[in-house]
């Protein structure tokens, strides 16, 4: 089974992403992991690798391309553009939560000054989303492309995780259920 965790910063994709592979057995490809393998291979600190990024679109292209080739069966595939390069994900999960909430969790994660947070996240959102749409024509935050969605506001780690387990199991049992009965 392919699974695809995507969701702005400060979301609690990357701790979702993680308990739920474990909790599966299955490996965990990070995007963020990639990209910043990538900006060490280009010799670029990960900001810098993000603004070229911004002006050169093979160097998104080349992530993301990583990201489908490593996407096999029981994997979980973290990023926000993971649902789209992933090659048929068995289920795409948005995780989001209202701005000041991200921005709180990322201060803390990160020992940032909310002023810091904020502005970090609010340009790497803007950039973000400026190069999906020009690269691929594509809206991440268009929740039509995804199976579930969870305000990770609503719901502490747990909470989630047991959301997002229980949607995986429940699709993994209505499939075996469909198998049966061919």
């Amino acid at each position: 089974m392919k699974i695809t965790i995507g969701g702005p910063p400060g979301s609690g994709t990357t701790t979702i992403a993680a308990r739920v592979a474990e909790a599966l057995n299955y490996r965990y490809l990070y995007a963020g992991k990639v990209f910043r393998e990538m900006a060490a291979e280009h010799g670029m600190t990960l900001e810098e690798f993000g603004a070229r990024a911004e002006h050169d679109v093979s160097l998104d292209r080349a992530v993301d391309e990583r990201m489908r080739v490593l996407s096999t069966d029981d994997t979980v595939t973290e990023g926000r553009m993971s649902a789209f390069v992933v090659d048929s994900p068995d289920v795409r999960i948005w995780l989001d939560a209202p701005l000041g909430v991200r921005i709180s969790r990322i201060m803390e994660r990160e020992s940032l000054s909310e002023r810091e947070a904020r502005e970090m996240t609010v340009r790497r959102q803007r950039c973000e989303d400026v190069r999906y749409r020009s690269i691929y024509g594509i809206d991440i935050f268009d929740l039509s492309h995804y199976d579930l969605v969870i305000n990770t506001e609503k719901w502490d780690v747990d909470g989630v995780h047991a959301i997002v387990m229980t949607a995986i199991t429940t699709l993994v049992r209505a499939t075996q259920e469909r198998r049966m009965y061919r």
